[in-house]
């Protein structure tokens, strides 16, 4: 019972990144121009399970950007993995690939891809998004099972699990008071979810390795109905600077809690005005 984390692995990281990223966001004024980053990026993060006295390192997570141009149009390539360890996958493992393919002059996603695989569980999931009838087409497969197709309604700033991580690091948040709620609309499993995110504040990080950062702290409130059952005990940190890295995660679960650090990136855009020296 102690090992039920590896079932949410992948979602924890990305939800997470998600949470950490927020910032004032409005459903009628979408963001569409990126200050944060740049193809090249990596960021590569370790993810742990905590349970009273016993601390297990468990697997690793890595978000790259890259770039692609198909008919004359400038694309982001979002990549986004996360896996268990080979010393656990005799338990559960998980060995998840998400991309996304997003239009660098309105950041809005195109096309989405994953290929799902955790324990005995193998799906494939295929999202294409249409922004003037406001849908977006979704494909699934899930073992054996049938194919399922569907069209969803979405707003005009719906974005996917892997997408808004990168989308919501240009959202600004100068205006933020702590306590302020904010709202997003995320496409997730092939339905829409709206997500909700609590600005805690200011905060020092005191890393490991790396070191320690000025951070700013979320907490997300999800609706019933997403993975999370709701409440607000996952907590994020991310730098407080131009970059918005997230850089720690932490969240209960049903037995114990899991961590995600940050252990090592590269290719960053903007100086790095977070890191205390």
């Amino acid at each position: 019972m102690a090992f039920n984390f590896p079932k949410y692995f992948t979602r924890i990281v990305f939800l997470g990144l998600i949470a950490s990223s927020l910032r004032v966001f409005s459903q009628t004024n979408c963001v569409n121009e990126n200050t944060a980053y740049d193809p090249g990026e990596e960021l590569n993060y370790k993810v742990i399970y905590n349970w009273g006295p016993i601390w297990l390192e468990s697997g690793k997570a890595t978000f790259r950007v890259g770039s692609a141009n198909i008919k004359g149009r400038t694309l982001y390539v979002f990549n986004g993995s996360g896996s268990t360890y080979s010393s656990y996958d005799w338990f559960y493992k998980v060995q998840d690939v998400f991309e996304s393919f997003v239009d660098s002059a309105t950041l809005r996603p195109l096309t989405i891809s994953a290929i799902i695989r955790e324990g005995g569980k193998k799906e494939k999931h295929n999202y294409s998004f249409n922004f003037h009838s406001k849908e977006a087409y979704t494909t699934i497969t899930r073992g054996e099972k049938p194919v399922q197709k569907d069209t969803v309604k979405t707003s005009a700033c719906t974005v996917d699990v892997l997408t808004a991580i990168y989308y919501a690091r240009n959202i600004d948040y100068s205006n933020c008071k702590k306590n302020d709620t904010v709202s997003m609309s995320l496409l997730l499993d092939g339905k829409v979810y709206p997500i909700y995110i609590r600005y805690l504040g200011k905060a020092k990080y005191k890393g490991e390795s790396l070191g320690d950062f000025n951070c700013i702290k979320f907490s997300p409130l999800l609706v019933e109905g997403s993975i999370f059952k709701g409440g607000e005990g996952m907590t994020v940190w991310v730098t407080n600077d131009k970059n918005k890295i997230p850089i720690y995660i932490e969240t209960p679960i049903v037995v114990g809690t899991i961590k995600v650090k940050l252990t090592s990136y590269k290719g960053l855009r903007n100086p790095e005005e977070s890191r205390v020296k």
